[in-house]
């Protein structure tokens, strides 16, 4: 897989993003292989949390493992992030990233917008300099056999938030809102240098990417946009400081999918589907809750597709025949086009009649 010219999904997700026909669900099917390819590498238990996010080789060679004991099928593809957390765009503005075994988080660093400088793209920033350098190690250690991702920076109000923290956040909207918007002015500016340099350095020749985090892959500039702290926000604040900055920062990408975090997140659903420029939805159910299959959740995907936007996806709840049974019924109800469904890791032989189902009753 050395460009996206000889990758098999393409046409799948191009179809996928335009809501146009393929002939079945966009499909993510990893099956794990009956007997391995050949012998495994060794990959070194990481010594710190840190060396867990950051140790490129060990990624690598965990990636090389999986190549030889999973198969990629339908519209599955092997990739690799290599992330700061979820927001490394924070940590290229000034704020230290606290790596634990599960998550990363960031440390504030702003007491002040009207005392802090401009914020604005420093090539010299040692964690920029340091994390372009970890993502193009890890794109020649891929050798075209697999993709590297374009890291999870996150954007917008979630990146001011990490700078300032969130309970002084929440009181800079009210009490500081035209200093915010400010700053999101700048930070927009900020999310598309630093973008344009990832980009950059692991897009194919044909320009087409693989974005972090809910395996997207895109004929062009391709992103996942978010406003986690949306949660804590009123529709009318919404409004004011998410959903304008997420409209240009749709229109500059060529695939845009918005990952809607939870039930806290949904009031703002109607804002979001007015962005034309927004293509596609993803829905996080949050914790304990049931996975995406659930028809309880219909309502969520019934506004986006009045939207004209596509729908991602996950099935994970119970075993092979749950996820076969909801698939068959999200199918129903919404049609093929600008549908992704995502199933676990399953056996070879469920995969080959998952597929052959697709292919049969999907169409």
């Amino acid at each position: 897989m050395s460009s996206a010219s000889s990758f098999g999904p393409s046409r799948h997700f191009e179809a996928w993003w335009n809501r146009s026909h393929l002939g079945r669900p966009l499909m993510q099917v990893m099956a794990r292989r009956d007997v391995p390819l050949e012998g495994l590498e060794r990959v070194p238990e990481p010594r710190t949390p840190e060396g867990l996010h950051l140790d490129v080789a060990a990624k690598a060679a965990g990636q090389r493992n999986l190549l030889r004991t999973h198969l990629f099928l339908a519209d599955a593809y092997p990739n690799l992030s290599v992330n700061i957390g979820p927001g490394s765009l924070a940590t290229y503005l000034g704020a230290e990233p606290a790596f634990a075994w599960d998550t990363v988080w960031f440390h504030k660093c702003v007491s002040d917008w009207r005392a802090a400088p401009p914020l604005a793209f420093d090539p010299a920033n040692p964690w920029w300099t340091r994390h372009l350098a970890l993502v193009r190690q890890a794109q020649t250690a891929a050798a075209g056999r697999y993709l590297v991702n374009i890291p999870d920076l996150v954007e917008g109000v979630d990146i001011l938030s990490a700078m300032r923290g969130p309970q002084a956040f929440c009181m800079d909207l009210i009490d500081e809102p035209e200093e915010v918007e400010r700053r999101l002015a700048e930070l927009d500016r900020v999310y598309f240098d630093s973008y344009d340099r990832m980009y950059d350095a692991v897009r194919a020749p044909d320009g087409s990417c693989s974005y972090t985090a809910f395996d997207l892959w895109g004929p062009g500039r391709t992103a996942k946009v978010q406003c986690d702290f949306c949660a804590l926000m009123s529709p009318a604040q919404f409004r004011r400081f998410v959903q304008p900055w997420l409209q240009r920062q749709c229109a500059r990408l060529d695939n845009s999918m918005y990952h809607l975090d939870g039930p806290d997140a949904i009031k703002h659903l109607d804002a979001l589907m007015e962005i034309p420029e927004l293509d596609a939805v993803q829905w996080t159910s949050g914790a304990a809750k049931p996975d995406g299959g659930w028809d309880g959740w219909y309502p969520i995907y019934d506004r986006v597709r009045r939207a004209d936007k596509s729908l991602w996806i996950a099935l994970y709840d119970g075993g092979f025949e749950d996820w076969t049974e909801r698939a068959d019924r999200l199918v129903a109800r919404y049609g093929a086009d600008g549908l992704y469904l995502l199933f676990p890791t399953m056996s070879e032989r469920e995969a080959e009649r998952l597929i052959d189902h697709a292919e049969k009753a999907w169409k």
